[in-house]
């Protein structure tokens, strides 16, 4: 039997240890190199991947030079050449490098050090994303902080590009919350949108994404500025606005839905809606299945709402998606799905009773039934 893949010891382990203090070595002599890679690796065990990141950086206090700036110093001179400038997408670096922004951010997010430490991170992200230690700096030196973005927005460099948007996200997974509005970063995004840069244009996109979950008129009215402008090719665009409206596309957002050309009020009938069993287990699947067919040509997003029962009786919605259709005027196009409700999951957990299924085309309820799941 094969072992289980663990990210952290994928991500963090005696090999990287090593790579990162030969690096720091070669460039400051007085460096403890055996010391800190047995202090580092010895408490492996024990710790998960982010504590790992602050555990390194923690070690990493204690070996190198008191005074922050010279400590620092050490580190970016210590950096591996920057990250292959042709590359257009997923070139995120190596983790090993997440301690030193995470240094830079637990010692240097001062009035004293603000010039030099938002400089060192501006480096930094070059080799590996500073998108977390950034948003210390963003809480407690907006001014400056935003004023760092913009020229990041305008870099030759894509990674610090990317950083630009990335590091203000307002809903970044595993983030730290910004005490900023979330409108403020929307002019550094105005620099973003036209990037050739797919890993650029994507954290746009997921920027306005997260937009969309606070204040959905805003990124409705962003995206056609920027369609209108005509500043971004076509294709990358569709690109764009598919991307940052998918949590509106999948609550029905007419204005979101339009901006996509899917009409809000097809000029569709929908026949033969069938569900197998309205009775099921656990372990079982939802069958069902229906025609759509086409009083005119129609681009069609169609989906379907489960209804999940829960702990206190009460119905949640989660859409799911079934696929995107292009139909011409009197075609007919038959749909089956199955929809598994499988034990254990890690994303939910079920329970008995009665459940709802809704079929959902461009954002408007044509049939809709409920069933009851047990345990």
């Amino acid at each position: 039997m094969s072992e289980k893949f663990s990210l952290k010891d994928e991500l963090f382990n005696p090999k990287k240890v090593h790579q990162i203090s030969s690096e720091i070595k070669n460039v400051y002599a007085p460096f403890e190199q055996e010391a800190f890679e047995k202090e580092v690796t010895t408490k492996f065990d024990e710790l998960e991947l982010k504590e790992r990141i602050v555990h390194i950086r923690n070690v990493l206090a204690k070996y190198l030079p008191k005074d922050y700036v010279e400590a620092v110093k050490i580190l970016l001179k210590a950096l591996p050449a920057e990250l292959d400038p042709k590359k257009t997408d997923d070139d995120f670096g190596e983790f090993i490098y997440a301690p030193y922004s995470d240094f830079v951010a637990s010692f240097g997010c001062s009035k004293e050090h603000l010039d030099f430490s938002l400089q060192a991170l501006a480096e930094m992200t070059k080799r590996f994303t500073v998108e977390y230690a950034i948003r210390d700096f963003i809480n407690e030196f907006p001014e400056q902080s935003f004023k760092m973005l913009e020229a990041c927005s305008l870099s030759a460099n894509y990674h610090e590009r990317r950083l630009a948007s990335e590091g203000c996200r307002p809903k970044l997974p595993w983030g730290k919350r910004l005490n900023s509005e979330y409108t403020k970063p929307i002019t550094i995004l105005d620099n973003l949108y036209m990037d050739k840069t797919r890993f650029v244009t994507r954290s746009v996109a997921n920027h306005l994404n997260d937009i969309a979950k606070i204040d959905a008129p805003l990124v409705v009215e962003t995206l056609k500025r920027w369609r209108d402008s005509k500043k971004q090719d076509e294709k990358e665009m569709e690109f764009i606005l598919s991307h940052s409206l998918r949590t509106l596309v999948k609550d029905g957002n007419k204005e979101a839905l339009a901006l996509l050309g899917y009409h809000a009020n097809p000029a569709i009938e929908v026949k033969n809606f069938h569900v197998e069993s309205l009775a099921l287990k656990v372990g079982e699947s939802l069958i069902f299945s229906f025609d759509i067919e086409a009083k005119k040509e129609e681009a069609l997003m169609v989906d379907y709402i489960l209804y999940f029962q829960t702990k206190v009786g009460k119905l949640t919605p989660k859409v799911h998606k079934i696929k995107k259709l292009n139909l011409k005027k009197g075609e007919l196009k038959t749909i089956s799905k199955k929809h598994l409700f499988k034990a254990n999951m890690s994303t939910r957990k079920l329970y008995s009773g009665e459940h709802k299924l809704v079929l959902q085309i461009n954002g408007q309820v044509f049939n809709e039934v409920v069933f009851d799941l047990a345990l």
